[in-house]
């Protein structure tokens, strides 16, 4: 399996609880947020939503969809939420918020491994286009959850 360790770091100009509650709202997601598809709460998990288990569909330009479940581990309002992914993609995503004044950091982990034979196959030669896909994403996710909440996205990085 071709494994991937990804960082996206969002920096909006916009309140902390703001942005926290967005990105604990998923199913929302699709409404905002380019390339997401589809997301389908299949388990409710326990009051913080630990236990939560989520089915996202995801599709940027490249010509292939990727659908997978996450279940979330941990759960620290405000600071940090952690998922385990399992389905065409297998690994963690890691998300961490602070505030710096008025602006908000957010950064994404995604830590992952694919299990499409085709993608593994083509990996040697295709992990750069991957990858950017998966940037892409991620640029239009943090541009549409700056619309989403009325505010300025400062800046975007992936390392």
């Amino acid at each position: 399996m071709a494994e991937y360790r990804l960082t996206t770091v969002w920096r909006i100009d916009a309140p902390l609880q703001q942005v926290y509650e967005a990105i604990c709202r998923p199913a929302r997601w699709p409404s905002w947020w380019w390339g997401v598809k589809d997301v389908v709460e299949l388990e409710p998990g326990d009051e913080r939503g630990v236990g939560r288990l989520l089915r996202y569909t995801w599709k940027a330009l490249l010509p292939y969809a990727l659908t997978f479940t996450i279940r979330v581990v941990r759960v620290e309002p405000l600071a940090a939420l952690e998922g385990i992914a399992d389905g065409e993609l297998e690994g963690t995503g890691r998300w961490r918020f602070s505030q710096e004044g008025s602006i908000t950091a957010v950064c994404y982990e995604w830590q992952v491994r694919t299990t499409k034979r085709w993608m593994n196959l083509l990996a040697p030669i295709a992990s750069p286009l991957f990858e950017w896909n998966h940037n892409l994403i991620m640029r239009e996710g943090g541009k549409g959850l700056a619309r989403l909440l009325g505010a300025r996205l400062i800046s975007l990085v992936h390392e």
